[in-house]
């Protein structure tokens, strides 16, 4: 393990108030080898610089924390919609092992990955499917049977919320991870998060260390259930976003 890839992963955690073991340390170190090396044959990530993958992917991961308590070791549920490479579901499973974790995301080839990382890492408790988010949006083993719905996934707010708010418990939150200026996007996406069942409980913004980048984490709570006909069947959601 190199000792800058600990040097950075020591730094970002601090800063986030999260304490690693030397074994999550070692399983951070295995999951970037792993994404490189699956990088080399298909399409996982355009950052595989070492440094730029801790403070891009996972410090920017971890940086939940400042809008969920995970670290008092409660028992939580969630889904990360669109889950890619595995950001930030994998990540936040290894930093809080307690965290009961599903990863979604449309691709197989990916899906693929995922199971290696799992199988690699020894992790406990985490499930993937592969599909799209409409679909399970609508089944009863998955819809709001989750204390939270995280995703990194680029779309706009009202699109991402039909797609992630179907799977959230009344009392629980979605937490979608955004980038740059987002004042706008919230606005046009307010009539769509309400009519889901949501409300915008807080914006947090913050610098990506390393990364100079403006990100925010956006708290939508469930308020009340999400009317049966949502989620729209797939493609819609991204087509005909709601109060468009």
């Amino acid at each position: 393990m190199e000792q800058v890839f600990v040097d950075k992963m020591t730094e970002g955690t601090r800063e986030l108030g999260i304490s690693l073991s030397e074994q999550q340390m070692e399983q951070f170190y295995h999951y970037y080898e792993l994404l490189v090396e699956w990088n080399k044959v298909m399409n996982l990530t355009g950052i595989t610089e070492l440094e730029e993958v801790v403070s891009k992917h996972f410090i920017d991961s971890l940086a939940l924390v400042k809008a969920v308590p995970l670290q008092d070791g409660r028992k939580i549920s969630a889904i990360d919609v669109g889950t890619g490479a595995g950001f930030p579901g994998l990540p936040l499973k290894i930093a809080f092992p307690n965290l009961k974790i599903t990863l979604l995301d449309s691709l197989n080839k990916r899906i693929k990955f995922l199971n290696e990382v799992i199988s690699q890492l020894g992790l406990q408790n985490v499930e993937t499917i592969h599909g799209r988010a409409e679909d399970f949006g609508r089944d009863a083993k998955y819809r709001e049977q989750y204390d939270y719905c995280v995703s990194r996934a680029v779309a706009n707010a009202a699109t991402l919320s039909e797609y992630c708010l179907p799977f959230v418990k009344v009392g629980g939150a979605f937490v979608p991870y955004k980038s740059g200026k987002i004042d706008e996007e919230l606005e046009q996406g307010t009539k769509a998060i309400e009519s889901l069942g949501g409300s915008i409980a807080d914006v947090i913004r913050f610098e990506l260390t390393g990364a100079e980048a403006e990100r925010s984490l956006v708290v939508i709570d469930k308020i009340v259930k999400t009317a049966k006909k949502y989620p729209r069947k797939a493609g819609v959601p991204s087509k005909e976003p709601i109060g468009k």
